[in-house]
């Protein structure tokens, strides 16, 4: 047994214990993101100038497309790896068909904590918290293998760095973070 169907089937053993668990993992997994990604509006939204505004709004929506929309989608070309449920042949909570490596889900949540976490340690720590949350319920409710998750983690990292480089490299403003509030 790998250390991954290992850590797979240590985690996933949770499912089927509880109704009332069942139940908030299918939430966690499915919808907590809607919600991370609503509160990644509302950092947005928050800061005062607009020109800081445009600038994490860009800074944000860069990363979480990059990180989503083109370095998942480009593995998942080359590597089609399948999800546990069709490996170990159980029902999963619900059913997705895409391939399984690396998580979408915590590729575009991770994306959008670290980003966030640039600029604001502590609205970016809540989100990460959220987005290791969704990383979990996702391995309970059978949809991902944990390294699935730790490569979508890899992928938004690598994204946010990327981001940072291009805009610092033709931006004035991204030559320092913008003023952003202080307050929590």
């Amino acid at each position: 047994m790998s250390f991954d169907t290992f850590l797979f089937t240590t985690v996933h053993t949770l499912a089927g214990t509880s109704g009332f668990l069942d139940v908030l993992f299918v939430f966690l997994a499915k919808y907590l993101a809607v919600i991370l990604f609503v509160v990644a509006c509302i950092f947005i939204f928050r800061q005062k100038k607009l020109k800081n505004r445009l600038y994490v709004l860009s800074f944000i929506s860069l990363t979480a497309l990059m990180s989503r929309g083109f370095f998942t989608e480009v593995i998942r070309f080359f590597y089609d790896r399948p999800r546990p449920s069709v490996v170990l042949a159980f029902t999963p909570f619900f059913n997705e068909t895409t391939s399984s490596f690396p998580s979408g889900h915590a590729a575009f949540l991770f994306a959008l904590a670290c980003a966030v976490w640039y600029f604001n340690r502590k609205w970016g720590t809540w989100l990460f918290a959220g987005a290791c949350i969704n990383g979990i319920a996702r391995v309970v409710a059978g949809m991902h293998w944990p390294t699935d998750i730790l490569g979508g983690i890899f992928v938004s990292i690598i994204s946010v760095f990327i981001v940072h480089m291009l805009i610092s490299s033709y931006a004035p403003l991204a030559t320092k973070k913008p003023e952003l509030e202080k307050e929590g």
